[in-house]
């Protein structure tokens, strides 16, 4: 059986700006946090499909996210 795909890779934006992007088991509650510090107008976007966490770490380190 092969690695759980639970991760999330996504974007912060407001807008089409995006303002940062990483990598969280819970979207819902990563969007919350980064309304409250970075832009309560902010929103996620989730950046194609479920990952293993090995995958969305490499996703966050190719795009200059970590």
């Amino acid at each position: 059986m092969g690695k759980p795909r639970d991760w999330y890779t996504y974007q912060f934006k407001r807008g089409n700006k995006v303002l940062h992007g990483g990598i969280s088991q819970e979207p819902d509650r990563r969007e919350g946090e980064h309304q409250r510090q970075i832009d309560p107008k902010g929103h996620i976007t989730v950046v194609g499909n479920a990952k293993t966490e090995e995958g969305a770490r490499k996703w966050e380190k190719d795009n200059g996210y970590s």
